[in-house]
């Protein structure tokens, strides 16, 4: 995985209020919230070692064999990330839901569904939020069995998971590998909100 991937190797989903990046490799590098302009949750885009990163992908011992390419759904602001290996063909689709309102909201969600079209592949997930630009620690905390919370400085970020992935804490942040075979989908998402704001509702694969 290249560290510093080319800016043009990256897909943009937002809400009209914050966006994030997502590298070719599948790898959120940099995503402010509430605001565009507010501190970071991941910015490995600057610092890759501490400025934090959530990472969804097909994972293959050093890639072997893989072709990636990363597209728009047509008409729409889904980005898709595909994997493409000699054992099947999967994808990554990043999106955010467009707020309907002028007002200012502190609650944003980032949508990130893995689903494998043609044979099986195994996937791996990184969630290593690093808040304020890695300045700032947070806390890791479990609230039930596919939903964690990390808590900044003002800021809680949820992870929740459908059935499948199951969160594995690695120090503060989480880990999860999972494997997906043709018609199968799951689904990760990361919720940030003001501190303490009650549990998001959680994803479903349904409709």
């Amino acid at each position: 995985m290249n560290r510093y991937p080319p800016i043009a190797e990256h897909g943009m989903v937002g809400d009209l209020q914050t966006a994030a990046l997502v590298s070719s490799g599948g790898t959120v590098d940099w995503w402010c919230t509430p605001r565009f302009d507010s501190p970071s949750i991941f910015a490995s885009l600057l610092d890759s070692e501490r400025g934090g990163h959530c990472r969804l992908a097909a994972e293959f011992p050093d890639d072997d064999g893989m072709t990636v390419r990363q597209l728009y759904l047509s008409d729409t602001a889904v980005l898709v990330t595909r994997f493409m290996a000699p054992g099947g063909v999967g994808e990554v689709a990043d999106f955010m839901v467009p707020i309907d309102s002028s007002a200012p909201t502190d609650t944003h969600r980032l949508i990130r569904v893995a689903r494998v079209v043609r044979g099986s592949l195994p996937f791996a997930l990184t969630c290593r939020p690093r808040f304020d630009y890695g300045r700032a620690s947070h806390t890791l905390s479990r609230t039930d069995e596919h939903s964690v919370l990390f808590r900044g400085p003002g800021t809680d970020l949820h992870l929740q998971s459908t059935a499948g992935v199951a969160l594995l804490a690695d120090g503060s942040d989480i880990t999860a590998r999972f494997a997906l075979s043709a018609g199968q989908a799951a689904a990760v998402v990361l919720t940030s909100t003001a501190s303490g704001d009650p549990l998001p509702p959680h994803p479903s694969l349904d409709g």
